[in-house]
């Protein structure tokens, strides 16, 4: 979603103004929060098809559902000239132009949709998780409510197990219009990732450069840990495929250049400079000026401030929406997102804020996290990234195999929230049980997958969240 802040609107005219975009979001202390983002993947329960965007049981439909009890509607609209423009004016009988919601705001707190369909809600950030557990209860009972009504069910899975990319109708939005051509000319997945997988996330909050560059290393020295923990998408077109992570796989080759590890935050305290210097030299997608217009395929945002582009210049509005196309484990942007678990149970969706506020959030926990994986070269780093989606809890980083590591990477962050949020430690149950046991929820959904086999409607009614079964 792209919502345009015209004190934003200003013509860059140093590098300096990109790095005072990151050094304006530092915060006390005592106004750090954590925010949650996470996104459902929905199935037609009689079929396990991907829902399209139209019709009476469509995503537009379930928008429109949340919008008659509140909110603000984003609108957009698509011309007959683009591919999405054609194929919804036809279904509109001809329009020249159609005009659908993509999001809705509703408070501090957003519903979106992505390439696919999947439904993200992005909660409020909160100072107490428990607020969170609320937010969820009181989503996914109205989500639940909606798609009674209109007949969708949701599944627990980082990724859609029905079907082939193909299957999955594309959601009307600019961005994705221009964003599908252009995954195809980088890398192999990520159109895949565009309309198959689901992640969950949270920000955090930091206070200055010196804090951002110790909570980035400490996250990219934690991510294969935390991606091993999450794990939940074993399952690929109709069948179970050994991965603990598929989502994390596709994601090995969606677009190299601007997804993944970024080497500067280990050991480098200027991490604003880092990040600025890496984000300058990646190709833009588009800008936007009333709507997404593409750009030349190579042009750099650095090239961009240096020469603009078709007559008009870089501004910090463009830079914010260049930093929201970045997809690095690890993105800094007005806060820090964690960026590297599937999207799993309502409790794993819950678990990850209190996790990473009780990692990060406390100076002791951050430092002895980072220290996990501290004998790591960046090699090796890059390497244990490649194992943890077919290996997961086996795979190996130095002596240690990241089941064991998990363990300590849990009774970390549980000393940290003890100290900085002892309320929400219990909220770090469900993790914990995964770490003892070693079993992931992928483990879980190949035993549901084996025991349904052959019959769809008892796999989506297995697999589907409670409450959430159509």
């Amino acid at each position: 979603m792209h919502l345009v802040d015209e004190k934003q609107a200003v013509p860059l005219t140093s590098e300096a103004e990109l790095l005072e975009y990151f050094a304006s979001a530092g915060k006390p202390r005592s106004a750090w929060r954590v925010g949650s983002e996470h996104e459902l993947i929905g199935v037609w329960p009689e079929s396990g098809e991907a829902p399209t965007y139209d019709g009476e049981r469509g995503i537009g439909a379930l928008l429109q559902w949340f919008a008659d009890r509140g909110g603000t509607p984003v609108m957009e609209t698509l011309s007959t000239a683009s591919e999405y423009g054609a194929v919804f004016a036809a279904a509109a009988h001809g329009a020249s132009t159609v005009n659908n919601m993509i999001a809705l705001v509703r408070g501090d707190s957003q519903l979106t949709i992505e390439p696919g369909g999947q439904f993200e809600l992005a909660s409020r950030p909160v100072d107490d998780d428990r607020k969170l557990v609320m937010d969820l209860e009181e989503y996914t009972d109205a989500l639940g409510r909606a798609s009674r009504e209109l007949g969708i069910a949701w599944l627990s899975i980082g990724l859609r197990p029905f079907g082939k990319r193909e299957d999955v109708p594309w959601m009307p939005k600019q961005r994705y219009e221009v964003m599908r051509e252009y995954m195809a000319t980088v890398g192999t997945r990520g159109q895949d990732m565009m309309v198959r997988t689901a992640t969950v996330q949270a920000n955090l909050d930091f206070s200055d450069e010196a804090d951002a560059a110790a909570k980035m290393e400490c996250l990219y020295s934690v991510t294969s840990i935390l991606t091993a923990l999450w794990a939940a998408s074993p399952i690929v077109e109709n069948k179970v495929s050994g991965y603990q992570s598929y989502r994390a796989w596709i994601w090995r080759d969606t677009d190299n250049a601007r997804a993944g590890l970024v080497p500067f935050v280990f050991g480098r305290q200027d991490v604003f400079e880092g990040y600025t210097e890496w984000a300058l030299d990646i190709p833009m997608y588009f800008v936007y000026r009333g709507g997404y217009r593409r750009v030349p395929a190579d042009l750099t945002f650095r090239r961009f401030m240096a020469e603009g582009f078709s007559g008009e210049h870089a501004t910090r509005e463009d830079w914010a929406l260049h930093l929201s196309t970045l997809f690095p484990e690890g993105r800094l942007k007005k806060f820090i997102e964690v960026r590297g678990c599937d999207c799993g149970s309502i409790e794993m969706i819950a678990a990850l804020a209190p996790m990473m506020r009780g990692v990060l959030y406390d100076v002791d926990a951050c430092k002895a996290a980072t220290a996990l994986t501290t004998g790591l070269d960046f090699a090796q780093r890059q390497q244990l990234a490649n194992d943890v989606p077919t290996q997961g809890f086996k795979a190996r980083a130095g002596a240690h195999t990241l089941g064991e590591l998990a363990k300590e990477l849990v009774a970390i962050a549980k000393a940290g929230l003890t100290k900085v949020a002892p309320a929400a430690v219990s909220l770090l149950d469900p993790v914990d049980a995964i770490a003892q046991s070693g079993r992931t929820q992928a483990d879980q959904i190949i035993e549901i997958w084996n025991t349904h086999a052959g019959d769809r409607k008892a796999l989506i009614k297995a697999l589907a969240h409670p409450g959430l079964a159509g």
